[in-house]
């Protein structure tokens, strides 16, 4: 946060690669002790090598955003990776991109996943974690210029559009649910990073990304809370 010189608790899922993973290499840049969620650490190669590099200021755990059982169990653990202290920081990063879908054959089952990442699961994942939230903390929720409703002009990855609309509306419900202690709860569109999910082609790279990411969430202020703004900090249309 912007002014605060104290390392910061923070937690990050899907952090096993691209943006996720970025963005936990430049918070321990900065000093802070950050705990890295994802659904196979074993095979989180990258991340795991990151964690030897910072010993006792990175901690990964597993963490499948889309099971509230899985919720429950980081919930348990995570007063052991923070030494008892809450949280300043929250970014819900996992996601999904289900790609080359055609209208006509969208699939049930690719918007449910999509539903239970990008929605349903960050949004019972800050509920079970609030307890354990700093008072005047940050939610960030990535989301998506996909997923506003206001500028579709063309029918393109409706499962990932869907997902993310619905997110949005999770950001502006936990904004005010959480408004009473302080908590900022943003929906963030990182820009079009290559990643995976992103390909080779995209205009970022998760570095670009990543730092006006933590910008925009350090330069947070009250009144910013329930907004959704991209990863330069303008305000995106709903």
């Amino acid at each position: 946060m912007e002014g605060k010189t104290e390392a910061q608790r923070c937690l990050v899922t899907g952090a096993n690669r691209g943006l996720g993973l970025e963005l936990c290499r430049q918070l321990l840049a900065r000093g802070d002790r950050v705990v890295a969620a994802c659904r196979q650490p074993g095979k989180a190669t990258a991340l795991n090598t990151l964690a030897g590099e910072h010993p006792g200021r990175l901690h990964v755990t597993p963490l499948d955003v889309a099971e509230p059982k899985s919720h429950a169990a980081l919930a348990r653990e995570l007063p052991l990776l923070t030494e008892g202290e809450p949280l300043d920081l929250l970014v819900n990063n996992a996601g999904v991109l289900r790609g080359g879908e055609r209208y006509g054959s969208v699939q049930a089952a690719d918007l449910e996943t999509s539903f239970r990442t990008h929605a349903l699961g960050p949004f019972l994942l800050v509920q079970t974690l609030t307890p354990q939230l700093a008072d005047n903390a940050r939610v960030a929720n990535i989301s998506s210029e996909i997923g506003s409703i206001g500028l579709r002009q063309e029918f393109r990855t409706p499962s990932y559009a869907i997902g993310k609309a619905a997110q949005n509306m999770a950001t502006s419900l936990l904004a005010q649910a959480l408004a009473p202690r302080g908590i900022l709860v943003v929906a963030l569109h990182p820009g079009w990073v290559r990643t995976d999910m992103g390909t080779d082609r995209a205009a970022l790279s998760p570095q670009e990304s990543a730092r006006g990411l933590l910008q925009v969430i350090g330069g947070l202020q009250a009144r910013d809370s329930g907004a959704f703004l991209d990863w330069q900090g303008q305000t995106l249309p709903w």
